[in-house]
């Protein structure tokens, strides 16, 4: 079939059905929901069979729903209508919810029940990491079946839906009810609350007197708590990372990022709107606090962003290492954390060791927002700030490429993108799960040339061709396509749990194999031949070099795109590798810039 893509936004959602669809032989074409006309233009140049709209905020133009099928992706149970699907499931704290595929009519989400999707709701799981795995997976199964459905030439699917309406109608979830009581909210209310309002709109509250919208909440250890067991709830008690510890009635939390809320004074789109680390945000006022570190192998109930585990008998053990950043972007500091946590495990007695990122985002590269808040601080500039953060990015990425004396893991539970995709590759091994979807690509950053090592690790596994293929398209590649063309080594398992016990089990196997000692050997050999070959060092300052000309040079393309992507401003036209009904076009179509 034809199938046009109506969104938002092309998020992550998106991008899953978009390779979903384009494997099962469907020819995909994506339009941004910019304006009514812009959509019908779409409609007309592509002349869709279906148009499918995974994540949109309008309805869509009565003149196209009219005439040609639209199935409206919904995160909700047959029933559910309004905007806050999700939140309100988390607030009520349901066990159990769904995703609908409908059809659209004038009213918004009351059309036809095309397909729906039943799903669990991971107990703990924030609003975010429940749309990116559960809801994600539901949906491509509920639009595989809805489009099953579909008879050409008719506007109504090929058998009449018995599904029976459970939901209801929930409005647009106001701050009131999300808001928390520190003298009375338990530990479980506080983090339900957070949770429920995590990606969009925030928790609004206020920290060191500073209206602001929490983020990024999670449990402090009894242990922990213990220490400050006389202080009253509400109470700023330490600091760890990007984050601050609160109290709660029955505990405490620790807090890590935070977005500060506009004045009356204030423009909506106030440079103060970014969302940051605590620490950055209120670094002179989190200085004070007690600083609680903890160590990196520590107890499954301590909060921290990197945590170390050991599995296995000695002489056949598997080191493994997580690092939880949120929404995967990697800031100077957590660059270098860790940096110095691939230091400190080369001193582990460990056969193979497993970089497993986080559940939600194995990484994507520098921190653009961190970046782009330096612009604001007195003697900085994002040029400084972004070259700082490449550098600690390379610098990650290179005790990875030369830890040469075990096998080496990247094992992606999420996605990945730019940077983050080539720290995974400076590993022996290149393994994710099918939910997986990578953007091994730079250019939609401002035409980036990228770093991290990419000259190096990528022919190794392409071949100079078809590397230079692949960084100059900007199209997003599901796990199942990445093994084909060779970038991933392996792909299995179904969901990050399946994929988790999978990688370990077979990291126990390798770690235990009688040739182990072989490949290690062969890997140094290998290590070696191409050091002598060509430097590490010159694939690192033959990159930075096209590096420092985005940040320094005079073409502001770079600084353009951070600034549009990290305050999130709306696009003035699909950008033309998305938008294939744009091929048809004659010229005098205006060019994407970007």
């Amino acid at each position: 079939m034809r199938i046009l893509l109506l969104t938002h936004s092309f998020n992550s959602l998106t991008q899953r059905l978009f390779g979903v669809l384009r494997a099962q032989g469907h020819t995909v074409s994506v339009e941004l929901d910019i304006a009514d006309s812009v959509a019908q233009e779409a409609v007309d140049l592509f002349q869709p069979d279906v148009v499918l709209a995974p994540f949109l905020k309008r309805r869509i133009p009565e003149g196209i729903w009219r005439k040609v099928v639209c199935l409206v992706v919904h995160p909700g149970i047959p029933g559910d209508r309004g905007p806050s699907a999700l939140d309100w499931a988390l607030m009520r704290g349901d066990e159990y919810w769904g995703v609908t595929v409908l059809q659209a009519v004038e009213e918004m989400d009351a059309g036809e029940v095309w397909a729906w999707q039943h799903l669990v709701m991971r107990p703990g799981a924030t609003k975010s990491s429940l749309y990116r795995r559960e809801v994600t997976n539901a949906a491509v199964q509920a639009v595989l079946h809805a489009l099953e459905r579909f008879v050409p030439g008719s506007l109504q699917p090929n058998q009449p839906s018995h599904t029976t309406a459970t939901g209801s109608w929930n409005s647009l979830m106001p701050q009131t009810t999300r808001r928390i009581d520190w003298a009375v909210d338990s530990t479980a209310t506080v983090l339900q609350k957070i949770a429920a309002a995590d990606g969009s709109p925030g928790v609004l509250d206020a920290l060191f007197d500073q209206p602001c919208r929490l983020f990024d909440a999670h449990a402090a250890s009894p242990a922990l708590v213990a220490q400050f067991a006389s202080a009253a709830p509400g109470t700023l008690l330490a600091r760890r990372g990007p984050a601050v510890l609160r109290r709660t009635l029955d505990g405490a939390v620790w807090i890590g990022h935070v977005r500060l809320e506009a004045t009356p004074s204030q423009q909506a789109a106030s440079d103060n709107m970014l969302k940051l680390s605590v620490a950055q945000v209120f670094s002179g006022h989190v200085a004070p606090l007690l600083e609680a570190p903890v160590a990196l192998m520590h107890d499954a109930d301590e909060w921290d962003e990197l945590c170390y585990r050991e599995f296995g008998p000695e002489g056949a053990r598997v080191g493994w290492l997580d690092f939880e950043f949120h929404n995967g972007a990697m800031s100077e500091r957590q660059c270098l954390r860790l940096r110095d946590a691939l230091r400190w495990v080369r001193t582990r007695p460990t056969q193979v060791q497993v970089l497993a990122g986080g559940q939600d985002f194995f990484s994507n590269g520098i921190h653009l927002h961190a970046i782009e808040a330096a612009q604001r601080v007195a003697g900085d500039s994002a040029a400084d700030a972004s070259w700082r953060n490449i550098n600690a990015m390379n610098d990650a990425t290179l005790e990875l490429l030369t830890l040469t004396d075990r096998i080496t893991v990247a094992a992606l539970h999420g996605n990945a993108g730019a940077g983050g995709c080539f720290l995974a590759l400076a590993a022996d091994v290149v393994w994710a799960h099918e939910g997986v979807v990578l953007n091994p690509h730079y250019k939609n950053m401002g035409n980036l040339y990228g770093s991290e090592y990419w000259t190096y690790s990528l022919p190794r596994r392409l071949g100079e061709a078809a590397s230079l293929a692949l960084m100059q398209q900007r199209l997003p590649l599901s796990a199942p396509d990445a093994v084909t063309s060779g970038l991933l080594d392996d792909c299995f398992g179904a969901d990050a749990e399946v994929f988790s016990a999978q990688v370990l089990a077979r990291c126990l196997t390798l770690a235990g194999a009688p040739d182990l000692a072989q490949r290690i050997k062969a890997k140094q050999a290998q290590r070696e031949h191409d050091e002598m070959h060509k430097p590490l060092a010159t694939y690192r300052d033959e990159e930075l070099t096209r590096m420092k000309r985005n940040f320094y040079g005079f073409d502001p393309s770079y600084h353009v795109a951070r600034h549009h992507f990290v305050f999130r401003k709306p696009h003035a036209w699909t950008p033309r590798h998305l938008a294939l009904h744009h091929d048809l076009t004659s010229a005098s179509t205006p060019p994407n810039p970007a």
